[in-house]
């Protein structure tokens, strides 16, 4: 089930929550319906992103977790918080290096996301104990897409 909370008159923050899952397409739709569609793609990718870490890393696919997000535009700058139910995270990397630093060795798909989310977005954190992933997108019409996703 997913849970909607509009945003309230006079505050900019939205939220839906949702059981752990992997079917995620409707709540994708749900987190860039305002966002403007050049920057759709890129975005759905980085958010599918952070929504499959958050579900099956966090909350290990278990449905009785719940994963929340609350979204906004402020200053241009569009921000997503992903909050999971699970033990937490400490990422093994400097995020402040190239974000080819973390793109894994061939025979591994550990670390493609992190490299993703860096890749996506201009900043990407998490809070101390790892169980909130604080993203951020600057709203800038001309801004080059990620090399993935070129025509």
């Amino acid at each position: 089930m997913i849970t909607i909370s509009p945003r309230p008159v006079g505050r900019s923050w939205g939220t839906i929550s949702f059981a752990s899952t992997l079917y995620l397409c409707p709540i994708l739709d749900l987190l860039l319906a305002e966002i403007p569609m050049q920057m759709q793609a890129e975005l759905r990718l980085g958010l599918q992103e952070a929504l499959v870490n958050a579900a099956k890393h966090g909350n290990n696919l278990d449905p009785s977790k719940k994963v929340v997000v609350r979204f906004s535009l402020i200053d241009n700058k569009y921000w997503w918080i992903i909050s999971d139910q699970g033990r937490g995270f400490t990422p093994s990397c400097n995020c402040s290096i190239d974000p080819k630093e973390f793109l894994p060795p061939d025979e591994s798909e550990s670390g493609r996301g992190l490299s993703i989310l860096h890749q996506v977005f201009d900043e990407v954190e998490w809070n101390r104990k790892g169980t909130e992933l604080r993203l951020c997108k600057q709203l800038e019409q001309n801004r080059p897409r990620i090399p993935l996703l070129r025509n």
